[in-house]
């Protein structure tokens, strides 16, 4: 067995941030996609832009997304290839 912690704790990490329904719908959405920004995420879900704000925010702590600026919008990426990964293994996602 890997007793290397670190690692099984980041991996750990990453599941616990999908595990959220919403996040889980984002992440997907990003896959499908390829990058958007929170108001378009906002009629989406139909969830307060707030409350999609702080699912991004918490996808981002762990590395899930990215931010790209594109004058005064912000546009998420997947940041993780790894997520990519388990996205298309959960939902039977061919690869892009």
């Amino acid at each position: 067995m890997d007793n290397n912690f670190n690692r099984f704790n980041e991996a750990s990490d990453i599941l616990k941030a999908l595990a959220h329904p919403v996040r889980l719908c984002i992440v997907k959405g990003l896959l499908q996609k390829g990058h958007c920004n929170v108001g378009y995420m906002q009629e989406c879900l139909d969830l307060p832009q707030s409350t999609v704000s702080q699912h991004l925010q918490k996808l981002r702590h762990f590395g899930i997304v990215a931010t790209e600026r594109n004058g005064l919008e912000v546009n998420y990426t997947i940041a993780d290839e790894r997520v990519k990964d388990i996205i298309r293994v959960f939902f039977g996602e061919e690869s892009s």
